[in-house]
């Protein structure tokens, strides 16, 4: 074996002082949570999965990175730091919509919420639904809505409930990396509530009578300043189910909601809060700006070409 440069071992000695460094204010960074674990469990405070406090970290590190590192991969890093961090504070299992012929979704789950953390495969949606309402999982992945569906899963969690499960996240948050499936997302529901990342969507359901449209739930939530960013609607005996999606942090006391109850009148027979997500990264938000480095030796283009 050839020796190695002076100047190469000099590198290298200095990657494995980085690398002590980091891994040193990693466990400084755990320490930290550690205690903030106590502090939740002493005064029953906020739940260890944190959907909107994770959003904020990523987007913050995400717009500080620079150099070759690309921002899909510092996601990526840190998605597994996250996930580590929750599991610390409690057990913390996902729930995921796998059955055969849609991998995807457990390729998803499993990029945003770690390679460690314990996953359960379910081959449908109600069986996802039973195991978060029963505690048996944390989290759990499902497919987007659609805009026309028979019996959306949804509609299956609209009750008048605090601890009804409700939307939380939506998956990808970052690259899609190499999971499989044709590209579809997914939403993650849970317990807790939704709190403001400053870029947000809001989920509203609502029980209303056959005889009023799409159309005008739309035109009535745009006159209110409300921008419905995705509707569905599940039509049943006696009525529909209509799920809508809203650009923006909506809260439950939000006085337009009154306004649209008063607007639309008796064909609006109930308006529950679905829950919500931090708006996923864009590809404009992950594309890398890359330092100036030093020229490719002419040895190494020569090869490229």
């Amino acid at each position: 074996m050839a020796d190695i440069p002076y100047d190469l071992e000099q590198l290298r000695r200095r990657i494995d002082e980085i690398d002590d460094r980091l891994h040193d204010l990693l466990i400084e960074r755990l320490d930290v949570v550690s205690r903030i674990a106590a502090h939740k469990r002493s005064n029953g405070a906020l739940a260890p999965h944190q959907p909107a406090r994770e959003a904020e970290i990523i987007r913050r590190l995400v717009g500080r990175n620079r150099g070759p590192l690309p921002a899909a991969t510092l996601v990526r890093m840190w998605r597994e730091l996250l996930a580590a961090a929750t599991r610390m504070q409690g057990a913390f299992t996902i729930a995921v919509y796998a059955p055969p012929d849609a991998h995807g979704f457990w390729d998803l789950a499993r990029d945003h919420y770690g390679s460690q953390t314990p996953m359960l495969a379910f081959g449908s949606t109600a069986q996802v639904i039973r195991a978060v309402t029963e505690g048996q999982a944390s989290v759990g992945v499902l497919p987007m809505p659609e805009e026309e569906e028979r019996d959306p899963w949804w509609r299956h969690l609209l009750w008048d409930n605090e601890d009804a499960p409700r939307v939380v996240a939506r998956l990808p948050f970052g690259a899609r990396g190499n999971a499989r499936g044709d590209g579809a997302n997914g939403l993650a529901i849970g317990h807790g509530a939704q709190l403001p990342t400053g870029r947000d969507r809001s989920f509203f359901a609502a029980e209303n009578t056959l005889d009023i449209s799409r159309g005008r739930i739309f035109s009535t939530l745009a006159g209110l300043g409300l921008a419905c960013t995705f509707m569905a609607s599940s039509e049943f005996a006696d009525g529909a189910n209509t799920l809508i999606e809203i650009d923006g942090f909506v809260a439950a006391s939000d006085p337009r909601l009154e306004r649209l109850r008063a607007q639309l009148g008796p064909a609006l027979t109930r308006l529950v809060r679905f829950g919500g997500y931090a708006v996923p990264l864009s590809p404009a938000d992950l594309a890398t700006l890359q330092a100036p480095g030093p020229a490719a030796p002419a040895a190494a283009t020569a090869a490229r070409d």
